[in-house]
């Protein structure tokens, strides 16, 4: 468990006692904090009975507490919280606000945070890998593996790789980042910033306006009207510089090409994710020929790009990841005659970025909410089947493709219309295709 003496004798509240609150309360408690508690749920709350004050911050006197820690999903823009703790001069901060303030007092250490729309979880765990290869003691955390106030603090030289959501930017005020990463921007979770695409863009660049002097900023592809596979690098900007408005230290061109990349790496996607964590670990002093190791035996993560099975010549791969457009386009763009699976509850009109990677899909599956749109897009371009829900489009996709095809989940579309999250649709589709052997 992390801990810190800065937090010794404050009060903060915690609401929400999911995973990430559970571990948020015990660290604030075992620092010798004053914690009030508040979930919904009444068995969320019974564990801290006895041990901190419970009771709702909505309905409490915030005078003289240091934040309110909430839950990345809590909504700023429409939770009462918010106004509520701002009347009483109070931040309203998360876990990762709390881990920077804990960074002071840990063993000498580098922090590494990987944002932007699609592909963080694959860089930030290819991060890791890079570095658990090379031998430097690293953790995971943020918005992947366990909540990083729950993890044992790393010893000296060791590298804390954090992926890191809007949401959780929105919630920190003071992680400067060694190396911060920027991967790409494209519309999504516009509920979250009023429908504004540019407030969206701006939460993503406060990881780089936390950074401080001597800090590196790599920033891929278009973000400064760059050409193709560009990957920007600002190095040593001066305190209180935007990188994505400062000029430029050094560019270089990503080529991978000459080296081997495991499967999980396939798809251009997957290259720019390559890319960026390998450019992320020359930084970070790893060197060249540990790194392309890595890229060699790196396994990938389940629902991006996981391959499940081959069944009589056909692939089956669970990209349940693919919760928009833009994230579903490279898939499409690693496989000839696919099958596609997609739909659930949409995020914006249309095909978007997959538009131009329909040439790859020799039929489609359309499941969900969003199903009978994307049908009504797609007939008379390619075959589609009107399937509804997962185990319909699975099955019907099974005996139509021929050896040779990919069968391929990627939904270009969120869960919650069928499922509680991407996690539960991808596990579905892997029980599914299990069954056909």
């Amino acid at each position: 468990m992390i801990t810190s003496p800065a937090w010794k004798d404050r009060k903060y509240a915690v609401l929400g006692l999911a995973r990430s609150g559970r571990a948020t309360v015990e660290a604030l408690l075992a620092s010798g904090a004053d914690v009030l508690v508040w979930d919904d749920r009444a068995e969320a709350r019974e564990p801290f009975a006895g041990r901190s004050a419970i009771g709702n911050p909505l309905e409490a006197d915030l005078t003289g507490y240091a934040g309110v820690v909430v839950s990345p999903g809590v909504p700023l823009n429409t939770h009462p919280i918010k106004p509520h703790a701002d009347r009483f001069g109070v931040p309203v901060i998360g876990d990762v606000e709390l881990f920077a303030q804990a960074r002071a007092d840990l063993p000498p250490h580098k922090v590494v945070g990987i944002t932007g729309t699609n592909g963080k979880s694959t860089t930030t765990a290819l991060v890791h890998h890079m570095l658990k290869t090379a031998g430097v003691p690293t953790t995971m955390g943020g918005n992947i593996g366990l909540p990083i106030l729950e993890q044992d603090p790393l010893p000296e030289g060791g590298v804390y790789v954090l992926e890191l959501s809007s949401y959780q930017i929105d919630l920190t005020y003071s992680l400067d980042c060694d190396v911060a990463v920027l991967l790409n921007i494209t519309p999504d979770h516009l509920d979250r910033y009023d429908w504004d695409f540019g407030k969206y863009a701006a939460s993503k660049a406060r990881l780089f306006e936390m950074q401080s002097s001597g800090s590196t900023a790599l920033i891929y592809d278009d973000l400064r009207d760059a050409s193709d596979a560009v990957l920007w690098i600002v190095d040593d900007f001066e305190d209180g510089t935007r990188p994505i408005e400062a000029d430029v230290e050094g560019m270089v061109r990503i080529d991978l090409d000459g080296l081997t990349l495991s499967p999980s790496l396939r798809g251009p996607h997957n290259h720019a994710n390559a890319s960026a964590a390998f450019y992320t670990g020359s930084y970070l002093g790893i060197t060249e020929p540990m790194m392309e190791g890595a890229l060699r035996t790196f396994t990938g993560l389940p629902h991006r790009m996981e391959r499940v099975a081959e069944i009589s010549g056909v692939s089956y791969v669970n990209d349940s990841k693919g919760t928009n457009t833009a994230a579903s386009a490279p898939a499409l763009a690693a496989f000839d005659n696919i099958h596609w699976i997609l739909g659930g509850l949409a995020k914006e009109p249309g095909l978007g970025e997959c538009e131009a990677e329909l040439g790859h899909v020799k039929a489609a599956y359309t499941i969900g909410k969003a199903g009978p749109d994307f049908a009504a897009l797609l007939e008379g371009r390619v075959p589609v089947e009107r399937c509804e829900t997962l185990d319909c489009a699975v099955s019907t996709a099974a005996a139509k493709a021929q050896a040779g095809d990919t069968v391929l989940l990627s939904p270009a579309c969120a869960s919650f219309d069928q499922y509680a999250d991407f996690e539960k649709r991808g596990d579905h589709f892997r029980a599914l295709v299990e069954g056909l052997k």
